[in-house]
């Protein structure tokens, strides 16, 4: 068991959803929390839901790398560590590809792929500095399937779980000390889905099947279980986490089904034209 209490994590996305419940997580295992987001609101939310805990805040958006870099330095300069990062910021559009302009495109990938490779660039040498530490990656059942309607992020999430199961493979064999975890979320009940920019919809489906209320209805785990989850894999030393029932059911029929998944995968989702 590789234990949290006295830790120092520095974590994105922390004004909402996952990222708030890690933050809340981590520190009733006695980390101080170094928290960033875009959002001034959401993130002065999740500080005073912590209370007395001890953790700073900032906010900036993690495609400025100038930002990002004065953040992971900044907490070192605070706290006189780092002890690991949790990269979770991310965002989605809804749009096949022929339909997605290439500026939403390149937001999802600056946001969910682009930052995440600054993130461990700048955490790296901090981490190195002791030999031991997480550098945690969010990438989803996204990064294990294709799905209509969701190129660019599928692309970043793919991206994500190869930079880290390289990571993984490399940092192995050179620092094993330090963890390299890469999580693949199902359907979590955040406000992603609800605050994804609309373009559009697969001919023949339903938009509604991707957002709001009926992506709610479909999405099973709680934010809190998913951080629950994500944190005892970081004190295991795991280095793959699947959460939900929903992701361990992907998993099995991407593995099973390698080129049809989505006949069998596709009533479940919902959205999904069968192919």
């Amino acid at each position: 068991m590789q234990h949290l209490n006295g830790k120092i994590i520095a974590l994105t996305g922390a004004g909402s959803g996952i990222g708030r419940a890690l933050a809340l997580g981590l520190a009733r295992r006695g980390a101080t929390i170094a928290m960033a987001d875009r959002d001034a609101a959401g993130l002065a939310e999740t500080a005073r839901m912590l209370g007395n805990y001890p953790h700073s805040s900032s906010v900036f958006d993690v495609t400025d790398h100038a930002a990002l870099a004065t953040f992971v330095h900044g907490a070192v300069a605070q706290f006189g560590r780092l002890d690991g990062i949790i990269n979770n910021a991310g965002l989605t559009v809804v749009a096949p590809f022929a339909d997605c302009p290439r500026a939403d495109f390149a937001r999802v990938m600056a946001v969910n792929f682009e930052a995440v490779a600054e993130g461990c660039r700048l955490a790296l040498p901090h981490l190195r500095a002791h030999g031991t530490g997480w550098i945690v990656n969010i990438s989803s059942v996204f990064g294990m399937m294709g799905y209509p309607a969701q190129s660019a992020y599928n692309a970043s999430k793919y991206a994500v779980r190869g930079l880290s199961e390289a990571l993984y493979l490399e940092l192995g064999a050179t620092d094993p000390g330090i963890s390299v975890v890469r999580v693949h979320p199902g359907g979590i009940k955040t406000n992603v889905a609800r605050n994804a920019k609309v373009i559009a919809g697969m001919p023949g489906t339903a938009m509604e099947a991707v957002q709001g209320d009926a992506f709610e209805q479909v999405a099973r785990t709680t934010a809190a279980a998913a951080a629950e989850t994500i944190i005892r894999g970081m004190e295991r030393g795991q280095h793959r986490i699947l959460i939900g029932p929903d992701a361990r059911f992907i998993d099995w029929m991407v593995r099973l089904f390698p080129v049809s998944y989505m006949k069998r995968i596709g009533p479940f989702l919902g959205g999904a034209p069968k192919r």
